[in-house]
């Protein structure tokens, strides 16, 4: 029997970042799926998580597992599919570590990822976004924080990891506004800012004070603002919105939502795909076609290029029998009405 405590320890600590050279978020990413998988199998086997032994994770216990996070947490298809990825990882790792287990590795290698429904993104409108953006009170601090942040997340289509690591030494006001992004896969790239967003962190700057943590924005403690922190003043914010732009309160907010709302304005300003993914950071330019399906702009172009076919008039003549069926319609009705 192989204690897997050991191993995971290793796979955590040495080959993801070490070996691999994976980012923080990766690692943190990976170690939450296998929490989640510990403490299932734990529940399920009446184990300690620490005394778990690399034979008792099979393939039934990954697929059992894998329908425990759809049924019981009410996780999505992606997020199972994220799980699995992270599993089957570690088992690649483990081929060449645990041979005598080489059977059991190809099993659980063997499980598909479930495919997922590929739905259009949801953004805001031109209203929805301004809304937002005006609600923080520009003469308190903190509403000067969350403003530049609003700003600074839709003018860059920013993940919201992007935005919480961003430095003071990524900011550049001089002679032109723009900001360097240490976005997903150690991907860096710079963007320029419109006018109001270099403006409203021009704000923050000169009310943030000299305080030694290095990120850009900070919480009420003077410490680095986490992605939760964001995501509740985004909230908040939203929130407020609602008393001027009603429609938000059908909609579902979340930073990804305004890095959404950002590709969508400049496919619409621009028509290319090629922008959109060169100011998103996407490695692929597949992954950039998701907008082209969310913008009836474009499909009302071609729409509007190409003749449509003619339709012939024609006049619709039934049958004897739908005729007769027609006919015998409120007899029926009669007959079941007297009885």
């Amino acid at each position: 029997m192989i204690l897997i405590a050991p191993y995971i320890t290793a796979f955590l600590q040495q080959r993801l970042p070490i070996e691999r050279s994976a980012s923080p978020n990766t690692c943190d990413s990976y170690a939450d799926s296998f929490r989640l998988l510990f403490e299932y199998s734990s529940r399920s086997m009446n184990i300690p998580p620490s005394q778990l032994q690399f034979e008792h994770i099979d393939a039934s216990l990954i697929v059992n597992f894998l329908n425990h996070l759809e049924t019981t947490r009410g996780n999505s298809a992606g997020s199972r599919n994220t799980r699995l990825a992270a599993i089957k990882s570690f088992m690649r790792y483990m081929e060449y570590r645990a041979p005598s287990a080489l059977e059991q590795i190809r099993r659980i290698l063997a499980i598909p990822s479930k495919k997922t429904d590929t739905r259009l993104v949801r953004h805001l409108t031109s209203q929805e976004m301004q809304s937002i953006l005006d609600s923080p009170n520009p003469t308190v601090r903190d509403g000067i924080r969350d403003r530049a942040m609003l700003h600074l997340c839709f003018a860059g289509g920013l993940r919201v990891s992007e935005l919480v690591e961003l430095r003071i030494g990524d900011i550049t006001v001089h002679p032109q506004a723009s900001v360097l992004i240490h976005g997903k896969g150690r991907k860096e790239r710079c963007l320029p800012l419109w006018k109001e967003t270099a403006s409203a962190l021009r704000a923050w700057l000169s009310v943030r004070g000299d305080v030694l943590t290095p990120e850009l924005f900070l919480n009420a403690r003077n410490a680095s603002l986490t992605r939760s922190g964001f995501e509740y003043i985004l909230a908040k914010h939203t929130k407020a919105a609602e008393k001027h732009c009603p429609s938000l309160s059908t909609k579902r907010v979340s930073p990804h939502v305004l890095r959404h709302t950002c590709a969508m304005t400049i496919l619409q300003a621009t028509k290319d795909l090629r922008k959109v993914s060169l100011w998103l950071g996407h490695s692929n330019m597949q992954t950039t076609e998701i907008y082209t399906r969310a913008d009836t702009t474009v499909k009302l172009e071609a729409l509007e290029s190409v003749i449509a076919p003619k339709l012939r008039s024609g006049r619709f003549k039934a049958t004897d029998k739908l005729i007769a069926l027609l006919k015998a319609a409120p007899i029926m009705r009669s007959e079941k009405s007297s009885k």
